[in-house]
């Protein structure tokens, strides 16, 4: 079922990269009609919305009332509520380390220069499904950076409100929701509800969306596609930790990516031989099989440049460390979402509750960008007051350079500001 590769092949890193560009390029996907829906929306507003929501959805209520927020929360188990309320409350407690500083400067030609942070004033959260673990990763850091609006897009899940969706709005105090889902909720966040920036996951023709609207609205500064693990292991790495920490990924989606790195034959060996037995224990055996198939990959490694050059390649969203000596590797690796640290750190749990955003960089993305954190709610401006002095001085090298570059118009506005001698 999982293909294997060797690292004994000298050229083991370009027939990586092959297996990896095939997924990344998703080609497969013709997402073409998303232009067409986005142009629609934005001309013609609400009519076009509810036009592409009756046609995908069967839905024709956007607006979700109070009545109906009301009732539906009323009918979510209270063990439910009480584990959304622990993950609202780790969650919380994390990211309000990640609280940002503003910068000044002061030189000694009495310059001032400051650098300073101001929340973005309205956000639109589009969350594709019944997960209310999302919702609280992509609002909490809206929240703490002082974002004033939230909007929420959430579609209903076989024609009925997602009440534990609706549960973790009401705590996070958002009153803007809407009933929609897929590119069309997209153009609406961006053209109706007018939110000055849009996150959250969803599928190629989300991710589509989000590309046509940029320009117009901000986007997350990564790509979040479909889940990616790469587990490393060893011969002390029990090997049914490895098969259900695959298996829990490629639940996800049939595009999901499942990397087994390992320098143990016993490891592989025993995966080919018990994978399909725990596959078969959970509902969506039918995705994990397609994922397995599709995106499913052994590396065999022989020593730790290896390991470590293959996990920098593949720049996973979540990384699994499950080995006794990951001090020799950590230091080195590079390209990652997120690092889970031996046996007990299943990457499962950093879904829900540990504390840190499950919102990561996919496709190869975390080679040049983070996972959401507060930082990505907040705009960054530049503040300048230049001194008498300090123009004299600083202003006759910027001339200089204004003059070498032949931009003359520069250089007659620095020198008007200039005190004649």
């Amino acid at each position: 079922m999982i293909k294997i590769l060797d690292c004994k092949n000298s050229k083991y890193l370009t027939r990586l990269n092959l297996f990896l560009e095939k997924r990344r390029s998703r080609n497969k996907v013709n997402t073409d009609i998303v232009s067409k829906i986005i142009k629609d929306v934005k001309k013609n507003k609400q009519k076009a919305l509810l036009k592409y929501e009756k046609k995908f959805s069967k839905n024709k209520e956007i607006k979700i009332s109070k009545k109906e927020i009301i009732n539906s929360i009323k009918k979510l188990d209270p063990k439910v509520k009480k584990a959304i309320d622990f993950a609202y409350n780790r969650i919380l407690k994390f990211h309000k380390k990640q609280k940002v500083k503003n910068l000044k400067f002061k030189d000694n030609l009495k310059n001032l220069i400051e650098y300073k942070f101001s929340p973005i004033e309205s956000v639109g959260i589009y969350v594709p499904a019944n997960l209310p673990s999302t919702l609280l990763m992509n609002a909490i850091p809206a929240k703490l950076a002082n974002v004033k609006r939230i909007v929420l897009a959430n579609p209903k899940l076989n024609g009925k409100l997602n009440s534990a969706m609706l549960y973790a709005a009401k705590k996070l105090n958002i009153h803007e929701i809407y009933s929609m889902g897929g590119a069309q909720a997209i153009g609406s966040l961006a053209y109706i509800q007018k939110v000055n920036k849009i996150v959250g996951p969803g599928n190629d023709y989300v991710a589509r969306a989000k590309r046509e609207v940029f320009g117009d609205v901000g986007i997350e500064g990564m790509i979040a596609g479909p889940s990616e693990i790469t587990i490393v292991a060893d011969k002390k790495t029990n090997f049914k930790e490895v098969i259900t920490s695959m298996i829990g990924q490629a639940e996800h989606d049939a595009n999901s990516q499942c990397i087994l790195i390992t320098n143990n034959l016993n490891i592989i060996q025993s995966l080919k031989k018990f994978l399909n037995k725990e596959i078969n224990k959970i509902p969506r055996k039918m995705i994990v099989r397609k994922s397995l198939l599709k995106n499913g990959l052994i590396i065999r490694t022989y020593n730790d440049k290896q390991t470590i050059n293959s996990i920098n390649e593949i720049a996973p969203e979540h990384l699994e460390l499950n080995i006794k000596n990951y001090k020799k590797l950590v230091k080195k690796i590079n390209n990652v979402g997120s690092i889970c640290i031996g046996k007990y750190s299943a990457m499962a749990v950093t879904d829900y509750n540990v504390g840190t955003n499950h919102v990561l960089p996919t496709l190869g993305s975390a080679k040049f960008s983070s996972g959401l954190n507060v930082d990505e709610f907040y705009k960054k401006t530049s503040y300048i007051k230049l001194s008498k002095k300090g123009i004299e001085v600083i202003g006759k090298k910027a001339i200089t350079l204004a003059e070498y570059e032949g931009l003359f118009g520069h250089a007659q506005s620095i020198k008007s500001r200039i005190r004649r001698s």
